[in-house]
């Protein structure tokens, strides 16, 4: 009988730990199954792409993983049951599986903030970003658009709106400082981008609500908005939280140091969905950056224990964080593999042509999941996972 594998969610983390298994594992021992809502890959990366008015190339997933042995099913996940190893499609499907790989990704977060789920809109997914889209076609020359939050999201979202719509008024609100954790080069270079497009920025103002003409702070002092875009963090879907599953506060999937649940062992969780250790002892931040390797170390170790063979260590680090501003200008920052900000940073049109390049390559990486590297396709050992090859977080 196959070994079952069910991969839920087909974002970077999700669809990279799917294509990966299938290259390490052979066909006749193996089923790998593929739920996603949406028929085609979403490049989250570019949600404010799609919604400043720019078309997307359609990825339909059927298409990505044909001939690779990934079976796609479109479905949304409705829950999941770990005892009896079981994912609940909705109505009377459920799917079951021996190893799960839980990518399911996150979400905008209101932190509760009053208005923001009645009149905000987000680049969270790409139905948000669509409705953005139409509403910023309806807007007028002059009209006020405030985006609320000042890390990456909210830097992207705003040049973005800014620079293809320079008839409005687009200003950011931050809790903190726009881009403060960038090095003083790179942070040079955002405040005169952002000067440059005409973006008004209001800096350590703390959103408490949030109406259908502006945005409100705590001391009840209001920032006029006709359209407000909500990029003030993000949550994770709660369905692991309503499993056996531990999790986090923030209901993330604690796995070990090989992306494995410490509560289960069947069970991979990567990407946004997931708490994991990273260089410095550190959480991984939820971003693409970390989702990749991620989905890597899953994949890798899942196969590595259900043909016998040795789980690879690997601390997980970062090199650099990319920033566009709108299509033509950006900022690379150097970082340290715990993700602080160096002195070194490349900025404006070279800057927009790497990270162009690096988000490009990401999609390609998904569109043909099977030309990255040699195929090692090898048999799962008669009696299934190795449990002597646990691995657990490192820390320091």
């Amino acid at each position: 009988m196959k070994h079952r594998i069910v991969v839920l969610g087909a974002g970077y983390a999700g669809a990279t730990a799917a294509g990966r298994l299938a290259k390490r594992l052979h066909r006749d021992d193996v089923q790998i199954t593929l739920v996603n809502a949406d028929p085609e890959f979403v490049e989250r990366v570019r949600m404010h792409q799609l919604a400043s008015g720019q078309e997307l190339r359609p990825r339909p997933l059927r298409e990505v993983f044909a001939g690779t042995g990934v079976q796609v099913r479109i479905a949304r996940v409705a829950a999941v049951d770990v005892g009896r190893k079981t994912v609940d499609l909705g109505g009377d499907e459920t799917l079951g599986y021996d190893s799960l790989v839980y990518a399911l990704g996150s979400t905008g977060a209101d932190h509760g903030v009053p208005g923001v789920a009645e009149y905000a809109h987000s680049v969270a997914g790409k139905q948000a970003a669509l409705r953005l889209r139409a509403r910023l076609s309806e807007l007028a020359p002059g009209a006020t658009v405030v985006v609320v939050g000042g890390g990456l999201t909210g830097i992207e979202a705003a040049t973005e709106i800014a620079e293809s719509r320079p008839d409005l008024a687009v200003s950011i609100a931050a809790r903190g400082g726009v881009g403060d954790w960038l090095s003083e080069k790179a942070q040079r270079h955002l405040n005169g981008t952002l000067d440059r497009l005409g973006i008004t920025v209001h800096e350590h103002l703390d959103v408490t609500r949030v109406t259908a003409s502006a945005v409100i702070d705590g001391a009840a002092r209001e920032i006029p908005a006709e359209l407000t875009v909500w990029t003030a963090g993000f949550a994770v879907h709660p369905i692991a939280a309503a499993t056996e599953l531990t999790v986090s506060d923030a209901g993330q999937i604690v796995v070990d140091a090989s992306m494995r649940s410490i509560s289960h062992p069947e069970v991979y969780a990567v990407g946004d969905a997931a708490l994991a250790e990273g260089a410095g002892g550190k959480p991984l931040r939820m971003s693409c950056a970390s989702g990749g390797p991620m989905a890597w170390q899953a994949a890798d170790a899942l196969a590595a224990r259900l043909t016998g063979r040795k789980v690879p260590e690997t601390t997980i680090g970062y090199n650099f964080q990319c920033i566009s501003l709108g299509r033509r200008d950006g900022i690379i920052q150097l970082v340290t593999p715990d993700d602080q900000a160096k002195s070194t940073a490349v900025t404006g049109r070279a800057a927009a042509r790497i990270k162009e390049l690096v988000c490009a390559g990401a999609a390609w990486s998904i569109g043909h999941p099977t030309m990255l590297m040699p195929s090692r396709r090898r048999h799962v050992v008669a009696t299934g996972e190795v449990e002597t090859d646990l691995v657990t977080p490192r820390r320091g």
